[in-house]
């Protein structure tokens, strides 16, 4: 039986709030203060506490940093002022959910039928994990590294629970792997994962892509559409780039956090929302905040349990791991039995990765299809195999942010050769690009004759013309 702990100084809020849990298949431990909460929770720690965000000596949110770790326990603070800055600040400092008196009955059973009966999945995780960590690799993710056995820790800790997750990281490093296995060792595996990119879905597209839309909700919309939302019920919807999403959807997608509920396109009745959220982005979240990329109410939102995915530059020995993975999976694909040359392996250390774990398996790939039986030091990036060096940008002081900008674009263009290898080295989305490369083809001034007119587009200009 999952254990409950209230802590409230009302005495009535203490005894309805009991009996609500009772009936919904908790056990219930009760607390006034501060001080009786801590004392409770030396002796047994809570799948669940609900606690007032004021009480006689202190703040109920102060509770958050005395758990042994915030994934283990859901934290949902109540407020009797339906504050937006009492409600972020609770999320900030790490509560799952928050309720405004006098407390909504059903929304408080909603959260209580979604906090998963968790015992005995964190045993067996706990019992994974450490088996897998020998074989170096956790679910979907291989690696023993350092990095790796840290990442897979917080994995383990917060796949059983129904916090929301963010994981942050550079484009390549395996966010959407991580949050197949977070789906994968929740209580919702055998529910949908569905994975979206949200910079990958146009702007006029994406809110019937998440909610749906009812037939004749707009030009083209001969039929009812479901969306992500309605398709992962049950399961988990993993929303990569959440930056990318437009301002005006992070409002909607906000508001489908804070009430479980969303509408489809078209239509005001309210659908419910039974679906974990895991939200990633490659951006620096504090300078997408400050770039306007992101609300920050969604961001506190979003960010209950941030995950950091390492880069593969610093993963150690995991990329001859990888590496051999890699090679090990076209062996068997082809039926045959290439080997990497020794010299090959060294050389690839040498390499930054800037696309990370893709990059990888890219440069596997075409190696294979290269090499004979063994695939020489001659195929290794170049990078790796080229005298130590640095590609170095010369930028004139008093250049304007915008022009080194653009220059770097286009320096990494022409080094690169290819737009999306482009994208990953400069950590932006491959839409941010093609939208930076619009931006500067239309500033272009138009192209002036020897008396310095602008010179006509083409001969068919003076025909129209004419």
């Amino acid at each position: 039986m999952p254990h409950l702990l209230l802590v409230d100084d009302d005495p009535e809020a203490l005894e309805w709030l009991s009996e609500l849990a009772k009936a919904e298949g908790f056990s219930v431990a009760t607390a006034d203060s501060l001080r009786a909460a801590r004392i409770h929770m030396s002796r047994l720690q809570p799948d669940i506490m609900l606690a007032d965000l004021q009480l006689p000596d202190g703040r109920g949110i102060d509770l958050v940093a005395d758990l042994e770790t915030r994934a283990a326990t859901e934290v949902v603070m109540i407020t009797g002022h339906a504050s937006v800055e009492s409600a972020v600040e609770a999320l900030r400092l790490g509560a799952t959910d928050y309720l405004v008196k006098p407390v909504d009955v059903e929304r408080l059973k909603a959260i209580l039928r979604r906090v998963p009966r968790t015992g005995e999945l964190r045993a067996e995780i706990g019992e994974l994990r450490d088996e897998l960590r020998k074989l170096g690799r956790f679910g979907h993710i291989l690696g023993s590294s350092p990095p790796m056995q840290k990442l897979y820790d917080q994995l383990g800790r917060v796949a059983p629970t129904s916090a929301t997750v963010l994981l942050i990281g550079e484009s390549g490093t395996g966010k959407e792997l991580a949050a197949q296995t977070i789906h994968d060792l929740s209580r919702r595996k055998r529910a949908p994962f569905l994975p979206l990119n949200c910079g990958a879905v146009s702007p006029q597209l994406i809110e019937s892509e998440l909610f749906g839309h009812e037939k004749g909700s707009f030009t083209g919309a001969d039929r009812q559409h479901k969306g992500y939302f309605e398709r992962a019920h049950g399961g988990s919807l993993f929303l990569d780039e959440i930056t990318e999403m437009p301002q005006e959807l992070q409002v909607k997608l906000l508001r489908v956090l804070e009430t479980g509920t969303f509408m489809r396109v078209g239509t005001t009745t309210p659908i419910s929302a039974d679906v974990r959220l895991i939200a990633a982005t490659n951006r620096n979240p504090e300078h997408a905040l400050a770039e306007g990329k992101l609300r920050e109410d969604l961001y506190h939102r979003l960010n209950v349990f941030p995950i950091s995915m390492p880069p593969l530059r610093e993963r150690g020995n995991d990329i001859e791991l990888l590496a051999q993975h890699f090679l090990d999976m076209l062996n068997k694909q082809e039926s045959l039995s290439k080997s990497f040359a020794p010299a090959t392996l060294a050389a690839l250390y040498a390499h930054s990765w800037p696309g990370n774990v893709r990059e990888l398996k890219n440069y596997v790939q075409r190696a294979f299809i290269l090499a004979d039986e063994v695939i020489e030091a001659d195929l290794a990036p170049a990078s790796a195999t080229a005298p130590e060096s640095a590609s170095l940008l010369s930028v004139r002081v008093g250049s304007t942010l915008d022009e080194v900008s653009r220059r770097l674009i286009e320096a990494t263009l022409a080094e690169c050769g290819s737009k999306r290898k482009a994208a990953e080295m400069l950590g932006i989305s491959l839409k941010t690009l093609y939208n930076r490369l619009a931006a500067y083809k239309a500033n272009e001034p138009a192209p002036e004759d020897d008396e310095g007119a602008p010179k006509p587009a083409t001969d068919e200009h003076h025909r129209r013309a004419a």
